[in-house]
């Protein structure tokens, strides 16, 4: 049976999210306001208008808090206590955050978070990083700007849009994000978006390209070994290299159930061959295994290994053992990890703008914020597992308390 409780009104302000106080301490130690002004984000048109830096610290307090779409935000608005912490006399409806954000253009995106994540990374200590590239579907469910139909393996038909992202391994970090129409393939503009990650990154040495199969590309590896850049890029099974696969006969055991060889392949319009690092699981040892099985007559008849294996394929400039080549790829799985915190934990794909523009500068901000917790999580939170935003709501931020 339920208890009886005297429940009393009184007078302090009080919010649910005590703890949220850690994290506005981290961004003004960083002075991330004045970066912000410097960045040159765009100016309010009018007097009435709430102050930019407002909106955006608005925007990262209610995505740590839990909203997941621009109605979500009005949760900032309505806590007195946490507006009178940030120093507001009141804070900003969720279609002022949507106003703003339209004064943001393709060549204001450009400058401003060129600027911002520069300066972000250009605080942090690390070198010779690897960095990992890749692109999601965001489903939508409107007619906005750069929605399209595309590759969307989970909901096919439906338009959506193709972000592009770039993630720093070493700590867990993204460096970039396009937001692209949802027809676009995995490697559009991704030479124009790799020049631009190297330019925010100037002052650090890349050790090593990460990349899928969607990336597979003869002029994106023509451009990494004219720029001198190491790589390991997973290929795409085309014909030859099925062929390659299935008939190779120095198959190396390095493990129970995987083996590894090795050679070279040269496409058509590619001026010079390239090494090929190949991997096959045996499926009844590795059942969980990566990689793709070569379906019955898709190539020879003579094949007698159909269906027994898993394969995967690797084209890298690296001359380090086949082994370590592939052990080094299989690292870049964890960028699907961050793409899906950005989603189940920032809903990134939900704040979403008829405004091509707008929602992807949204987009860079939730990025930014996502990158100031990873910062936090690394500095401040003393633990061997790198908790999820979820659970540091539940257990720091959802914390009450009162001025």
């Amino acid at each position: 049976m339920i208890r009886d409780y005297d429940i009393k009104f009184v007078n302090k302000e009080i919010t649910p999210f005590g703890g949220l106080s850690l994290f506005l301490k981290m961004l003004d130690r960083c002075h991330f306001d004045e970066q912000l002004v410097k960045s040159g984000i765009p100016s309010q048109g009018s007097n009435r208008g709430y102050n930019p830096v407002q909106i955006i610290l608005g925007l990262f307090a209610g995505v740590w808090c839990g909203a997941s779409r621009f109605g979500h935000l009005d949760i900032v608005r309505y806590d007195t206590a946490l507006c009178n912490l940030l120093g507001w006399n009141r804070g900003a409806g969720h279609r002022a955050y949507q106003r703003y954000l339209n004064k943001f253009s393709q060549a204001t995106n450009q400058r401003v978070f060129s600027e911002l994540f520069s300066w972000f990374f250009s605080e942090l200590v690390f070198d010779n990083y690897t960095l990992d590239f890749d692109s999601t579907v965001m489903v939508r469910e409107g007619s906005q700007e750069g929605a399209a139909k595309g590759y969307n393996p989970k909901r096919p038909g439906r338009p959506s849009h193709h972000p592009l992202l770039a993630f720093v391994s070493d700590v867990r970090m993204i460096a970039n994000y396009w937001l692209r129409p949802g027809n676009t393939s995995a490697s559009t503009n991704y030479l124009s978006f790799l020049e631009d990650m190297l330019s925010r990154l100037q002052d650090k040495r890349v050790g090593l390209i990460r990349m899928d199969s969607g990336f597979f590309s003869g002029n994106i590896l023509g451009y990494l070994e004219q720029r001198q850049l190491s790589y390991i890029i997973a290929c795409r099974l085309n014909n030859r290299i099925k062929y390659s696969l299935t008939h190779e006969k120095t198959w190396v055991e390095v493990a129970d159930g995987l083996e590894i060889a090795e050679t070279t392949y040269q496409a058509e319009h590619w001026d010079s061959p390239k090494r090929i690092v190949m991997v096959r699981q045996e499926v009844k040892k590795r059942p969980k295994a990566a990689g793709k099985q070569v379906r019955e007559l898709e190539l020879f008849e003579d094949e007698q290994d159909f269906g027994k294996y898993r394969y995967s394929c690797f084209v890298t400039n690296l001359a380090l053992p086949a082994k370590i080549v592939y052990d080094s790829y299989r690292g870049r799985a964890d960028s699907e990890n961050r793409i899906k915190e950005l989603k189940y934990d920032f809903s990134i794909d939900d704040f979403v703008s008829h405004n091509f523009w707008a929602t992807e500068a949204c987009g860079n901000f939730i990025v930014m914020a996502y990158n100031f917790m990873s910062l936090f999580r690394h500095a401040l939170i003393n633990s061997d597992k790198k908790k999820f935003l979820k659970t540091i709501r539940y257990e720091l931020i959802s914390t009450p308390a009162y001025l």
